[in-house]
């Protein structure tokens, strides 16, 4: 018998488990529990979680009543990219008047803007992202790819070309990387929103 990968403790999640936070986070963050707010990754996997469970809630309604199955095998893929986003990933360095200090972001803050910029961008949730290329040295152009779903109905190249902006506007904004490409996949198309609630 196979574990579920969702009840081992994570090695980034500071001894919890996907699970545990997701307990944690049905209970609304109580009682308190230090060890886990205590944890930048337990926090960011939390961040995560929230996130996925507002888009999904909304988003996936119709669609889960329709056709339940369709939808498993793709909040799992989102729950894995929750799971990647968590891990520091490299040091992306940020330049300082002081040389004496060495100031950086890790690689998952990064991908964790590019996710915050992505599901900002209406209609569309973003899965993966990665950064390829040498993120810790300064002037290294980098390539992103991002994955993401888009809503039925929505402009395909429209959506994506908007999504891409403003991916390169926060990475500009908020990083000192050399942003390249920016390659953006969609894998998926959800159902449209609900927007008539009785």
């Amino acid at each position: 018998m196979t574990p579920d990968a969702n009840a081992l403790p994570d090695d980034g999640l500071d001894g919890h488990t996907m699970d545990e936070l997701a307990d944690y986070l049905d209970r609304g963050r109580t009682p308190y529990d230090a060890s886990i707010e205590g944890s930048a990754a337990c926090r960011l996997a939390l961040s995560g979680m929230t996130r996925l469970s507002e888009l999904t809630a909304d988003a996936l309604a119709n669609q889960a009543t329709r056709d339940p199955a369709r939808d498993e095998p793709w909040i799992a893929r989102l729950l894995e990219a929750i799971r990647d986003e968590i891990r520091p990933g490299r040091d992306v360095p940020i330049s300082h008047p002081d040389p004496a200090l060495r100031l950086t972001l890790t690689e998952a803050a990064v991908r964790g803007l590019v996710r915050r910029t992505g599901d900002a961008t209406g209609g569309v949730i973003v899965g993966r992202c990665s950064l390829d290329g040498e993120v810790a040295t300064p002037g290294e152009v980098v390539r992103v790819d991002v994955t993401c779903a888009i809503e039925f109905g929505l402009p395909l190249d429209a959506t994506v070309d908007l999504l891409r902006d403003r991916i390169r506007e926060a990475l500009v904004q908020h990083t000192e990387l050399v942003v390249g490409d920016i390659d953006i996949t969609v894998d998926d198309i959800y159902p449209r929103r609900d927007h008539h609630h009785d």
